[in-house]
């Protein structure tokens, strides 16, 4: 083989092995995991400022939709904070998101204080769940992300400590 001849082809082997490296380089980009639209999201706290859905990144978080009107929901905020408490070993987050409107939710926290952070979604909480997945806009709904956001599982319905453990597995 001339050297000349072995020159092309070396150049056209290394041509090749660079697209190859930006075709995967490419194909990593487009496929790359990207957190679900909800993790664009900003609402109001009830207690003043503002709750930043961008912020719950870098570690799994349940998202739980509630109202004050929604016996359920009540009923399950105690072990949502339980949860909560138990969560910093492990290292989940939770986040409520009030689909209800101010008012009665500040004056339910001032009966029943809640450990976790609360996002004001009002009524437009509810059109938020049904991009997650909950098609009837049935609450409580609750929704696992992983710690890069993408959505993982939902739950329609109250949840009890069992159903919680399964869950969160």
């Amino acid at each position: 083989m001339t050297a000349r001849r072995r020159m092309v082809l070396g150049l056209a082997a290394a041509g090749g092995a660079g697209a190859l490296g930006l075709g995967v380089a490419l194909w990593r980009e487009r496929v790359a995991p990207s957190p679900h639209p909800v993790f664009m999201a900003r609402f109001d706290r009830p207690d003043g400022g503002e709750l930043v859905m961008a912020s719950y990144l870098g570690r799994p978080l349940l998202l739980n939709f509630w109202a004050t009107w929604c016996p359920p929901c009540i009923r399950e905020m105690p072990l949502l904070g339980e949860f909560h408490r138990r969560q910093p070993a492990v290292g989940w987050q939770v986040v409520g998101l009030a689909a209800d409107a101010g008012a009665p939710v500040r004056e339910f926290i001032q009966r029943q204080p809640v450990p976790f952070a609360i996002g004001l979604a009002g009524f437009q909480g509810v059109e938020l769940s049904r991009q997650l997945g909950n098609e009837g806009g049935g609450l409580p709904f609750s929704a696992l992300f992983d710690a890069d956001g993408r959505l993982l599982r939902t739950h329609v319905g109250e949840l009890d400590a069992q159903r919680l453990a399964d869950f969160t597995r």
